[in-house]
């Protein structure tokens, strides 16, 4: 009886549950001590099965189902990212098998190659339009037709000269000539074919642009050969890559204006020689073993203070293209754009990093394109020629 009572007393009550009290948090401080001892990851274990248990009115289960279900749903998601997302390899895997191996030797799985072709003819045509108007899209539509074909039988020639080369290096390895998966008879035909088409839309211009066109194959077809003799072969590739600068001017206006003309073409084989250099330093530890020659060996460690003088070039005929065309502000506001991202991407290139290279070469795109932009609001900037009478148009 005298035990009940005490045990009813204030002070009693106080000290056994500041005793319980003490007791628990010394067992829970033991037990953690011990399993942070003995298990390092029981945070993480612990993680795990609060992320499976869940509750509900009967107590605790384990929601697989309902993990299962999230999972499900992510993969969903990345499927109808997959089927919404277009790319040109895409496209070209989704072809008949039988015909892969051809977009393939024309390179439309990459595009990039067609645009760097494409664009200085939408920079001459885009020069060429009047004053205050938009460049000529019959024109720049055929053109760009022709860059498709003519850069897939450039591809084809290539291939067909390097087939040796390209089985000795791991990145063109698997082209379809070097694989075996094409043979020379077959891509001697397809790459007749795409002349042939390519000769019909050259034939839709007029006959100085004919002319002039046809004088390019010479340059198409000797490109391959120049890795083999010489350092320069970007030089060369430019001069084949750029000739739509002169072609478009001519294909609008019926002949060539030499004074804006030569200095974009000029501009055009810098251009080409930056990111074409950059390009070939993806491939210089196999150019060497098998004997190939690029601009990326010959400048080698000197390869960005070359690049710094190509862009300086490329901007100064610029430069001297929109001074003969009295191209407006948007015109140098493109060109000093083109000066800033050509700096960035040179300053910022690593030589002996596959990846940064690709990555810095594709995005010469993005220079074609912005002073296409600002060929066309610099002629959009312009005023109409009032002294020339209405309905003038140029001669073909």
């Amino acid at each position: 009886m005298n035990g009940i009572l005490f045990r009813r007393l204030p002070v009693y009550s106080s000290v056994h549950t500041a005793i319980n009290t003490s007791c628990a948090q010394c067992l829970y401080t033991r037990w953690e001590s011990c399993i942070q001892k003995y298990d390092h990851s029981y945070k993480a274990s612990l993680l795990n099965i609060r992320t499976l248990c869940l509750p509900n009115n009967n107590g605790l289960h384990i929601s697989r189902s309902r993990q299962k279900s999230s999972v499900s749903h992510r993969t969903d998601t990345l499927e109808l990212r997959r089927h919404l997302s277009f790319s040109a390899a895409d496209m070209v895997g989704k072809m008949p098998k039988n015909i892969q191996p051809y977009f393939r030797l024309m390179r439309l799985d990459k595009p990039i190659g067609t645009w760097l072709l494409y664009l200085p003819c939408t920079w001459s045509i885009g020069l060429a339009a009047e004053p205050g108007s938009i460049p000529d899209l019959y024109m720049l539509a055929l053109f760009g037709t022709g860059a498709v074909l003519m850069r897939g039988a450039g591809c084809t020639i290539n291939d067909m000269w390097d087939r040796d080369f390209d089985r000795k290096v791991e990145r063109t390895a698997s082209r379809p000539i070097a694989s075996g998966e094409i043979t020379r008879f077959q891509s001697f035909f397809f790459l007749g074919g795409q002349l042939s088409l390519a000769l019909c839309v050259l034939l839709c211009l007029n006959y100085y642009s004919i002319a002039l066109g046809a004088a390019s194959m010479s340059l198409v077809i000797t490109y391959p050969l120049m890795k083999r003799i010489t350092y320069w072969p970007q030089f060369v590739l430019g001069l084949a890559f750029n000739w739509g600068a002169l072609l478009g001017w001519s294909a609008v206006k019926g002949s060539c204006d030499w004074s804006v003309c030569m200095p974009l073409y000029i501009s055009g084989v810098m251009w080409t020689l930056i990111y074409d250099t950059i390009y070939a330093h993806q491939d210089k530890n196999d150019d060497v073993l098998v004997g190939v020659k690029s601009t990326a060996l010959r400048f080698n460690e000197r390869t960005k203070q070359w690049l710094t003088g190509f862009t300086m070039a490329m901007l100064t005929g610029l430069t001297v293209t929109g001074l003969s065309c009295d191209q407006a502000l948007p015109y140098y506001a493109s060109v000093t754009l083109i000066g800033v991202h050509l700096a960035y991407q040179i300053y910022t290139l690593d030589i002996n990093s596959t990846e940064d290279c690709w990555n810095k070469f594709i995005s010469n795109r993005n220079v074609g394109f912005i002073l296409f932009i600002g060929i066309v609001l610099g002629n959009l900037w312009k005023k109409q020629d009032k002294s020339k009478p209405k309905g003038y148009q140029s001669s073909l």
